[in-house]
């Protein structure tokens, strides 16, 4: 139960094109009906090619941001070449899976480019669970998010829609959803690097 309530309280969303990654969340963070804060930061950047979202506890969250960066800074060093998405998204889902008796609450998103220059994105859930998707949502808002996701979602999708479909997704959580809100952060991931974007709530 109290995973459940924890994990309730924000809207992540990533989906993946044919030449990219976006990855969207909201600003608010809440601690029960209370809102705690009004500019979090929800997607960590692991890399110039690989980001991840944050639904759950942002200590937990940010503890395995950091340890992800470590490890593959030292891959990098050690073999000369990036961790693949797959090898990173195992990473987390094993540490998770290896504390369920004393977890860390978070559901995650990573994405990317990965080491064969691919677009790819995947989902870790808190026991381990780790499944690659083409377009998922997260948090209490998402079953409104996801339905944007569905009817908008193509593999074809430029810049411009797909910037749209991500504010669309996260803004109509914000509509519905008393734990999401204040704004939208958009990553967008190409094989040239990370670009960000903010959308106040107006």
């Amino acid at each position: 139960m109290f995973v459940e309530k924890v994990l309730r309280g924000t809207t992540t969303v990533g989906f993946v094109t044919r030449d990219f990654v976006v990855l969207a969340a909201d600003k608010r963070a809440s601690s029960g009906i209370y809102v705690a804060h009004r500019n979090v930061k929800k997607i960590e950047i692991i890399d110039d090619r690989t980001a991840m979202t944050i639904a759950g506890l942002v200590a937990d969250a940010q503890i395995l941001a950091n340890y992800l960066r470590t490890e593959n800074k030292l891959y990098q060093i050690r073999t000369g070449r990036r961790m693949s998405l797959r090898a990173m998204g195992s990473l987390l889902a094993l540490i998770l899976n290896e504390s369920k008796y004393l977890p860390y609450i978070v559901q995650l998103l990573l994405g990317g480019i990965d080491v064969d220059n691919k677009p790819r994105l995947y989902q870790i859930n808190i026991f381990g669970d780790l499944t690659e998707e083409k377009y998922v949502a997260t948090g209490s808002g998402s079953p409104v998010a996801i339905g944007v996701l569905e009817s908008n979602y193509s593999e074809d999708l430029d810049l411009d829609k797909a910037l749209a479909i991500a504010k669309e997704a996260v803004f109509s959580a914000i509509k519905r959803d008393v734990f999401t809100g204040e704004g939208v952060d958009v990553v967008v991931i190409t094989r040239s690097g990370i670009k960000s974007f903010y959308y106040p709530l107006t």
